[in-house]
């Protein structure tokens, strides 16, 4: 794959064109609000996966809507911990099996994997259902409600995410300023949106990120899931300016504009994917505290383990 975005320079420049809708604070409080009204109801259940030196747990949470959001809650065993990282998936995949989610627990965190709801048949395996309607969509998870923010559903996803987070909280032994974020390609955007939302997070780690300026995603690469978005405006073609509105209320441009944790980004310079400018956009609009790995001559799967190893380095530095 060639480099077919903004050169090097311009990238560490770009501001994405992309403006949040004047009410997305409170719609997003409104969102939240409504959901913290259902009890979160976490349920852990103690499982035997042959993991003998980690605690596993099969996890059941209220999310939005009051559906129940499976998940895995990973500790090390016969030691204490107060620190969790909360994992959220790429797209397309679920939580799969827990032995794909050792790496935290290896370095004495836990580690709470987010089941992406409706999701979890592309690469990995997922146990949770997404119940909620729409109306005509493309095949696949980017159109779903796609008229209207209210029923959009990335604001089902990004809802879940949040609580997700405050089930790591609700769990005695770990500090609740100590919960960290992170999550590659769809799981580094709702990450983002996690950390726009939840001023609490200590910090976040997103690679890659999915769902990030809209405006020039679209349109800018040919592979999917962007291209889901293409493929139904091709259908419906008087629905482009109803479509983009509500997609500007899921941009994490806009959530990055309002997160305060430290933050590692990455980025990979021939990502067809998400495209750097797109990584770049969310990146320069973050108000927190942050930095970025690039990869220049990587496509999306961006630094791999070798940023697996830089997030273990890092989120020791913070604390």
């Amino acid at each position: 794959m060639p480099f077919f975005d903004l050169p090097p320079s311009q990238l560490e420049t770009y501001r994405s064109s992309a403006r949040a809708p004047e009410d997305f604070d409170s719609f997003w409080a409104t969102t939240l609000g409504e959901v913290r009204e259902v009890p979160l109801d976490p349920v852990f259940e103690r499982i035997d996966v042959g993991l003998d030196v980690f605690e596993t747990y099969d996890v059941t949470f209220s999310g939005f809507g009051g559906n129940r959001v499976r998940g895995w809650y990973i500790r090390p065993a016969g030691r204490s911990t107060d620190r969790c990282v909360v994992k959220f998936i790429g797209y397309g995949g679920g939580r799969d099996l827990p032995h794909q989610h050792l790496l935290w627990p290896s370095t004495g965190r836990a580690v709470l994997v987010m089941d992406t709801r409706g999701q979890g048949s592309s690469w990995s395996m997922g146990d949770t259902p997404d119940p909620v309607g729409s109306e005509p969509a493309h095949p696949g998870s980017m159109t779903r409600g796609i008229l209207d923010p209210a029923t959009y559903y990335y604001r089902r996803v990004y809802t879940d995410a949040v609580r997700a987070v405050e089930v790591a909280r609700s769990r005695a032994e770990i500090d609740p300023d100590k919960v960290a974020i992170a999550g590659g390609s769809q799981g580094g955007g709702i990450a983002l949106a996690v950390a726009g939302l939840d001023p609490r997070v200590h910090a976040a780690m997103p690679d890659v990120p999915f769902l990030c300026d809209f405006p020039r995603a679209v349109g800018l690469t040919a592979r999917d899931p962007y291209g889901e978005i293409v493929r139904y405006l091709l259908t419906h073609r008087t629905k482009h300016e109803q479509a983009f509105r509500t997609l500007n209320y899921f941009d994490g441009v806009h959530f990055a504009a309002r997160a305060k944790a430290r933050a590692l980004f990455s980025v990979a310079l021939m990502d067809d994917v998400c495209p750097p400018s797109t990584v770049y956009g969310a990146y320069n609009a973050y108000a927190g505290p942050k930095s970025i790995e690039s990869y220049s001559f990587n496509n999306h799967e961006g630094g791999g383990t070798l940023q697996e190893q830089r997030h273990v380095k890092w989120l020791a530095q913070q604390g």
